[in-house]
């Protein structure tokens, strides 16, 4: 009776050992293992879909990484995240770490991968031209441009001023109002012009709140207007984490490159739940246009001076940076010869 007992059990027990075993490797799948990275982005848009891609698409999880994502709203913010350990990486505009290497902190943070390499805002005008836009159709008019020392806020007047337009005199630009609450305050009534990033520009437009008229990264030329940015202590500590995060974004990169406009906007998609596919994909075909994104996330000196151009005609820069001084491309260098 046992042994018969013993018999008809056998197959069950053999079942629920496999069973034990396949909970057991399933716990301990590469999930499990992710290391947890914490990336402070200056704003949530979709300027910065290879950063998306990467996290969508699992090229981040392909390095063993997993990415917690938080809003700083405005560069001064996230590289106070940055250097108050916050955040170990901070995406933002590179003219906050010539800020902290010109207040004597020159060994603090670098500029170690460049993701978008123009201004990624477009001008909307609350009346439509009745023809052709012209730049001097700003002139005597009021233009929310963002806060003041800022990338965004600083290439726009060196656009103004490369069309003939001196920002105070020919057009006022407003720059006391906060980065993320440009839209609702041109939504609100105040200014003839505004400068926002996408999606909001076009959801602007839809709103028949205003119309877009430019693109200011095509006038501004190639600069490294966003890029990752962290603490040189960090990085010499913690290589192989910046190595596998700047890979990732690399891969994303390229994915980007190769992808079209309504591609990009269903991998992006996850990232933007409050917009639809259609809109994301026009977002992302404007930015193809203006071809604003990084091949690859290395940063070139030349665009880098033309950054400092920008910031000593806003009157900005205390003095130059040099480009070693803000810029650490060994992870991004190795990121594209690994990829060969």
């Amino acid at each position: 009776m046992n042994k018969t007992l013993h018999n008809l059990l056998r197959p069950v027990l053999a079942l629920a050992l496999c069973a034990c075993m396949l909970l057991g490797f399933t716990g301990c799948g590469a999930g499990d293992e992710l290391r947890t990275v914490t990336l402070c982005e200056v704003t949530h848009s979709v300027f910065y879909a290879p950063q998306y891609v990467a996290i969508n698409k699992g090229f981040f999880e392909a390095e063993g990484l997993k990415v917690e994502l938080s809003n700083g709203g405005g560069a001064d913010k996230v590289m106070t995240a940055v250097l108050a350990g916050q955040a170990q990486i901070g995406l933002m505009g590179p003219e906050s770490a010539v800020y902290v290497y010109n207040e004597g902190k020159t060994e603090h943070v670098r500029a170690f991968a460049q993701l978008t390499k123009r201004d990624g805002s477009f001008l909307v005008a609350r009346q439509a031209p009745e023809g052709e836009f012209d730049w001097d159709d700003l002139r005597g008019k009021v233009l929310i441009g963002g806060r003041k020392g800022g990338v965004p806020e600083m290439t726009l007047e060196y656009v103004l001023r490369k069309q003939g337009l001196t920002p105070g005199q020919d057009v006022e630009v407003l720059t006391n109002v906060q980065f993320d609450l440009m839209a609702g305050a041109f939504s609100g009534g105040n200014g003839d012009y505004v400068a926002l990033f996408e999606p909001v520009a076009s959801q602007t437009e839809q709103q028949n709140v205003g119309t877009i008229v430019a693109a200011i990264g095509e006038a501004s030329g190639e600069v490294p207007y966003t890029a990752y940015i962290a603490q040189t202590a960090l990085m010499q500590k913690e290589p192989e984490l910046f190595g596998a995060f700047t890979r990732a974004i690399y891969k994303a990169q390229q994915w980007v490159q190769n992808a079209t406009p309504r591609e990009i906007a269903e991998a992006i998609a996850p990232s933007f739940p409050d917009s639809d596919v259609e809109l994301l994909t026009t977002v992302a075909e404007n930015y193809q246009k203006i071809d604003a994104w990084m091949a690859t996330p290395q940063m070139k000196a030349e665009a880098f001076e033309r950054l400092q151009d920008i910031m000593d005609e806003a009157g900005e820069l205390k003095a130059r940076v040099p480009f070693e001084g803000l810029a650490d491309n060994s992870f991004a260098d190795a990121a594209v010869e690994n990829a060969k």
